[in-house]
Formats: C-alpha cells, structure tokens, sequence
C-alpha cells in the first residue's frame, strides 16, 4: 500500500510524502489524481530529486472498541468507532450520544493496561464523563449535619465565605476539600473539589 501525505491534497497542490528516488520525507508535487473507491490514487513528482511515483491513499477501516462508560454510580458497556490506525491513550476525551468522555485505562488482549496503543490493539478500554462533576456537599446546621452531591460543570468555581443555594436553602462556603487538603479560604474549580463544607449564614 502506498504511503499517505501528512494531510490531502488537491491536484497543483504540494504534500510531503517518502520518495523511493532519495529516500526520506520530501515535499511533493501532484500531478494526477484519480478515485479509487473509498479513496485515491494519486501520482506525484519528488521536487527534491525528481522521481515520479504513486501514492495509494485509502480511509482506514472502522473498528469498534468494547468500552466501559462511567457516569457516577452508573456504569454501562458501549462499543466505540474509532479509525483502526488512530493512537489512543489514557487521557484523551472523546465525545459519545452528546456527552464528553475520558479514557481511564486501555487494555491489550492480555489484559495487561497499556498507557498508549492504536485502537485496532485494544481489546476493551474504560471512561468516566467528563463534562459534569460530581461534589460531596456537607451541611451544617447548629448541632445537625446532612450530605448530598450536587453535579455541576468542572470549571465551575466555588469560593469560600460565598452563598450558596443548595435544596431550596441559603448556605455559606465554610471549606473546601480538593483531596490534599481542606482550605478555608481562595477559590477552586469544581473538577479540582472532592467536597464542600457549608454552614448556614449568621
């Protein structure tokens, strides 16, 4: 199979391809294009050494990667479509049905977790969403404390000693916990926040 231009090309236009006449990356001239299918043959000239030679470019395959979907305490599997030569890794964010994901782990046909691999490798990967938070919310009244989460956008910011409505009632930001420490005073993003410590306003 012929080698691909970093990006598409129309016919007068250059691209940078390996040429068999010198032997490395060098840019390219096309001279002619012709469909092939789902993609193109595409005759060009080596504008380095001058060798004229055929690049065959075709769309990669779509394979399906078994995946593990986490949006708070719910879980569900999911087949994902990726090209079969994209390069996948821990990290990346990738949209399914609306909502944006985060890939957690990737897994080879050994089950052994992998921190990058290219998707037609993986056998099965996990991901939690991303595009709303979950927050532990601790309430204080007096003698009397109750929990609950509120889920919310990552970059929203809470600051200490603000008011806040929670349940239909006013609360005051009494703390913050990020998971390294609580602080009681500045401000942090809700993607940076484990829980918040509200009390009601003197």
């Amino acid at each position: 199979m012929g080698r691909r231009f970093v990006k598409d090309a129309d016919i007068g236009e250059a691209g940078v391809a390996d040429c068999p006449g010198c032997s490395g990356e060098h840019e390219h001239e096309i001279i002619k294009s012709s469909p092939k299918g789902k993609g193109k043959d595409i005759l060009v000239k080596c504008k380095s050494c001058g060798t004229v030679h055929k690049l065959m470019l075709r769309p990669p395959k779509a394979v399906k990667i078994k995946t593990s979907l986490s949006d708070g305490k719910r879980s569900f599997r999911a087949d994902i479509e990726s090209d079969e030569d994209e390069e996948i890794s821990i990290g990346d964010i990738f949209e399914q049905d609306g909502v944006s994901w985060k890939i957690t782990r990737i897994d080879d046909s050994g089950s052994k977790e992998r921190n990058v691999m290219t998707a037609s490798e993986i056998f099965s990967m996990w991901a939690t969403r991303c595009d709303i938070v979950s927050i532990g919310i601790t309430m204080t009244d007096g003698e009397f404390s109750e929990s609950t989460k509120i889920e919310c956008e990552p970059e929203r910011l809470f600051s200490c000693g603000s008011i806040m409505m929670v349940e239909g009632r006013k609360w005051r930001v009494r703390g913050i916990h990020t998971g390294k420490g609580r602080t009681l005073t500045g401000s942090r993003r809700a993607g940076q926040i484990r829980r918040i410590y509200l009390h009601k306003p003197s």
